[in-house]
């Protein structure tokens, strides 16, 4: 199962469902003026992969207000439908984002009673999605965090293959030895794990140990240093391309998605599947989300990449 498929296939079954948070991120201007720029871990997946043409539904709740709205309208101007979205008045959550000389960026929240950590248990998913995606302040942020949790396990327990994002805030996170242990209770029910070096360091584990306790696959990002996978039978790496860096926002969330994307184009979203994949399949994969995030960390904010661009 090797090459680069089409990811505009809708012939191809299966449905992505993402869940967490959409958020604005308040980004540095030239002028030194912060700009509201759409995006959070989930939302930048989502968008993702709708606009590389791929069947994909938004799980979260979203609030009424101005900034609301204007997330629904990036999600359904991407190709993403917004039925499982619940609603409510409580504001958006805001990221401040600072940026290095590097274009890397680091991030300061304002989460208490926001909108979208309210979000309640949508119940069994509809029949024809195929994969699950989790991740960011989803995992950390109660009570929406549970809620989270238990789609998961029951979506994995459902035969969906289920991708989780840690994309770990540690300075959201005021227990990180409970997040740590249910990062491990979670890894069972999880068939693609990605996460960052940086995110790995944390939590400090070890990728043989998160195959052993029954991670199907692991992909580790390294920014210029490119993409890594890990399975029980392939080590894969792929470098990053070269390209201008306007900032590294949603650079993860890129890639989280367009690897969702490749597996749907190679009919490959299941967690069998993804545990069958080969050397060159893996290669293809890697270099086809390296490409898509190279597009995304080229211009500010995050502005994933459509299918016409790749």
């Amino acid at each position: 199962m090797s090459g680069c498929p089409s990811t505009g296939d809708h012939s191809r079954p299966g449905r992505v469902v993402v869940g967490g948070e959409a958020l604005v991120d308040l980004v540095p201007t030239a002028d030194g003026t912060l700009a509201p720029r759409l995006g959070g871990g989930p939302f930048n997946v989502a968008v993702t992969l709708g606009r590389l043409g791929v069947p994909s539904t938004f799980l979260s709740r979203v609030s009424t207000d101005g900034f609301g709205e204007q997330l629904l309208v990036r999600l359904r101007g991407s190709g993403v439908d917004a039925s499982l979205v619940q609603r409510g008045p409580q504001p958006t959550t805001l990221a401040v984002v600072g940026l290095a000389p590097d274009g890397s960026a680091r991030y300061s929240f304002y989460t208490e009673g926001t909108a979208d950590r309210l979000v309640a248990d949508p119940g069994p998913l509809p029949a024809d999605v195929a994969a699950v995606c989790l991740g960011t302040l989803s995992l950390v942020l109660e009570p929406g965090a549970s809620v989270y949790e238990a789609v998961l396990h029951r979506e994995a327990a459902a035969g969906r293959l289920t991708v989780l994002d840690p994309n770990v805030r540690a300075e959201l996170i005021a227990d990180p030895a409970g997040y740590r242990n249910r990062f491990r209770c979670l890894l069972p029910s999880v068939g693609l794990l990605k996460l960052s070096v940086a995110d790995a360091e944390w939590l400090g584990g070890e990728v043989t140990n998160w195959l052993a306790a029954g991670t199907a696959a692991v992909v580790l990002t390294s920014g210029t240093e490119g993409l890594v996978v890990r399975t029980a039978t392939q080590h894969v790496r792929v470098p990053a391309p070269r390209t201008p860096v306007a900032d590294t926002i949603g650079a993860g969330d890129t890639v989280a998605g367009a690897l969702l994307a490749w597996l749907h184009g190679a009919g490959a979203l299941s967690r069998d599947a993804v545990t069958a994949l080969d050397a060159p399949a893996w290669s293809a994969a890697l270099e086809f989300a390296a490409r898509a995030a190279a597009v995304t960390v080229s211009r500010p904010g995050a502005d994933p990449p459509w299918r016409v661009e790749l």
